[in-house]
C-alpha cells in the first residue's frame, strides 16, 4: 500500500493556478486509472483531470471555487502498489474530524439544521414545526371556538356558504374571519384544503449559489470593464426591409450552403465600414497608455452557453464572404456550447458583436469586452407602419446599439460609424461592392 500524490500539472501556457469547478469523486471513492476526477478551469477553458493511478481517494485539495497552484497537490490516492509521496503505512488514517472537514456538504447541512432548530425557542404547550401540528389559525371554526378563538364571517360569505351548502366550520383560513378567498379554496381543494390565497403566488425557498468557474470569470471581467471603462451607448433605428428580402432570396437559392441569418450580413456591413473608422477596431492598454488600431477584424461573437457567456472569435472576418461567415458562426457557436472551443478561439478579438436574437428587445446597452473599445448590439427586428412619401407602408425595423470607450472613441465617431453602417444595411447592394 502506498500514498500517491497527484499534483496539478501545467494545463496552459503561462497559467500559475487553476480553479476547481467540480469534483467527479469524493473521499473514500475507488478510482481507476484514467478515470475523471476533477474539472479545473483556467482563464479561458475548463480541463478535465484524470487519475494517473488506481486506488482509493483519501484527500481532496479543496472545494469548488478554490484555486490550486500548478504543482500543488490536487488529490491523494491510496494505491495497491508503490507510488510517489508518503507510503500508506506512514500516513495515519483520516480522523472523524478530517473526514468531516473533507466532506463539507454533510457538515454544512447538519450545521444548518442545528442553527435552524436552535433559532426556534421551545415554549410550553407549543409543538415544534417537526410535529406536523396544524397552526391554530388554520383549525376548523368549531375547534377554534372551543379554544376561545371565535372567528367571524361577513353576511355575504355566510349567505354564499348557505347557497353552496358549505359548513363554514370546515373552512380553514388565515386571519380573524373567513373571506371569500377562503371559501374559494375550500371549494377548489375540499375540506382538507391547504390555504392558497387567490392574490399570491407560490413561495420558493431561498437558494444560495456559489459563484465559481465561468460565472466567476464573467463577473470579474464585467466588473473590471465597468470599473475601468467610461461607457457611452448610441442607438439608431435601421430599416432592414430590403436586407431581409435579400436574405430570403439568398436562402431560397443557397443549395448546400448554410442558411443565412441576419448576423452574417450585419458582420459583412461592419467589416466594409470599419476601414473608415479605425478607432473602433482597436484595443486599449490603459496601463501602458497605448491604443492599437487593428487592420484585420477579429470579431468576437458573444455566445450564451450552459456555463455562461463565452466570446469565440471569427478570425479575419473581413476576408470572408457571407456564406463563409455563416459557416464559421455556426461552427464556433456549436464548439462553445459543447465546451470544445480551443483557447485560441476564445481570445484576441478586436471588436465584439452581441445579439439576443428574437429576445433582442427595443434597445440594449452592452458592456464592452475589455480591452476592446467598442461592442455592437443588434436588437429585435419588428414590423411597423412607416411613411414612404405620403403613403404608409409596412417596414421591418431594427434598432442597433453600440457602446464605446469614451477615453478612445468620441460620440461623433460612434454616431458617424453607425450612420455609415446604416446606409449599407438599408442599401444591401453596397455590401457587395468595394
Amino acid at each position: 500500500m502506498a500514498l500517491f500524490t497527484f499534483k496539478l500539472p501545467d494545463i496552459g501556457e503561462g497559467i500559475s493556478e487553476a480553479e476547481i469547478v467540480g469534483w467527479h469523486v469524493k473521499v473514500g471513492d475507488r478510482v481507476e486509472e484514467d478515470q475523471p476526477i476533477a474539472d479545473m478551469m483556467t482563464d479561458k477553458a475548463t480541463v478535465e483531470m484524470e487519475s494517473p493511478v488506481a486506488g482509493t481517494v483519501v484527500r481532496l485539495a479543496g472545494e469548488p471555487g478554490d484555486q490550486v497552484a500548478i504543482g500543488a497537490a490536487l488529490v491523494e490516492i491510496e494505491t495497491d502498489g508503490e507510488g510517489e509521496g508518503v507510503p500508506a503505512a506512514e500516513a495515519p488514517p483520516p480522523s472523524e474530524e478530517t473526514i468531516a472537514a473533507e466532506t463539507p456538504g454533510e457538515a454544512v447541512i447538519d450545521e444548518a439544521l442545528s442553527v435552524e432548530q436552535a433559532s426556534v425557542p421551545a415554549k410550553a404547550g407549543v409543538q415544534s414545526p417537526t410535529d406536523n401540528a396544524t397552526p391554530p389559525e388554520l383549525l376548523p371554526l368549531r375547534e377554534q371556538e372551543a379554544e376561545g378563538r371565535k372567528v367571524l364571517a361577513s353576511p355575504a360569505v355566510r349567505a354564499r356558504a348557505r347557497e353552496l351548502g358549505v359548513d363554514l366550520s370546515q373552512v380553514k383560513h388565515i386571519g380573524d374571519h373567513i373571506r371569500h378567498a377562503d371559501l374559494d379554496a375550500y371549494l377548489l381543494y375540499g375540506a382538507g384544503q391547504g390555504y392558497h390565497p387567490a392574490s399570491r403566488s407560490a413561495k420558493r425557498p431561498d437558494e444560495t449559489v456559489k459563484v465559481i468557474g465561468m460565472r466567476r470569470r464573467i463577473a470579474e471581467n464585467m466588473a473590471a470593464s465597468k470599473r475601468h471603462i467610461p461607457h457611452f451607448t448610441y442607438v439608431e433605428e435601421i430599416d432592414v426591409t430590403e436586407l431581409e428580402s435579400l436574405r430570403g432570396q439568398l436562402n431560397d437559392s443557397r443549395g448546400e450552403r448554410p442558411k443565412l441569418t441576419l448576423l452574417p450580413l450585419l458582420i459583412a456591413g461592419i467589416c466594409r465600414t470599419l476601414p473608415d473608422f479605425p478607432m473602433l477596431n482597436a484595443r486599449y492598454d490603459d496601463e501602458a497608455g497605448v491604443v492599437t488600431r487593428h487592420g484585420a477584424v477579429h470579431l468576437g461573437m458573444a455566445t450564451q452557453t450552459e456555463a455562461g457567456l463565452m466570446v469565440p472569435v471569427i478570425r479575419d472576418a473581413q476576408d470572408r464572404n457571407i456564406w463563409q461567415l455563416a459557416s464559421e458562426i455556426r461552427r464556433l457557436a456549436e464548439a462553445a456550447r459543447a465546451g470544445k472551443a480551443k483557447s485560441e478561439e476564445l481570445s484576441g478579438s478586436t471588436l465584439t458583436i452581441t445579439s439576443l436574437g428574437a429576445l433582442g428587445g427595443i434597445a440594449t446597452t452592452p458592456v464592452i469586452n475589455r480591452p476592446e473599445v467598442a461592442i455592437i448590439g443588434p436588437n429585435r427586428v419588428i414590423e411597423r407602419p412607416v411613411f414612404r412619401g405620403r403613403e404608409v407602408v409596412a417596414a421591418k425595423l431594427m434598432n442597433l446599439s453600440i457602446s464605446c470607450d469614451h477615453r478612445v472613441v468620441d460620440g461623433w465617431d460612434a454616431a458617424s460609424f453607425v450612420q455609415a453602417l446604416k446606409q449599407r444595411l438599408e442599401t444591401p447592394a453596397l455590401l457587395f461592392v468595394e
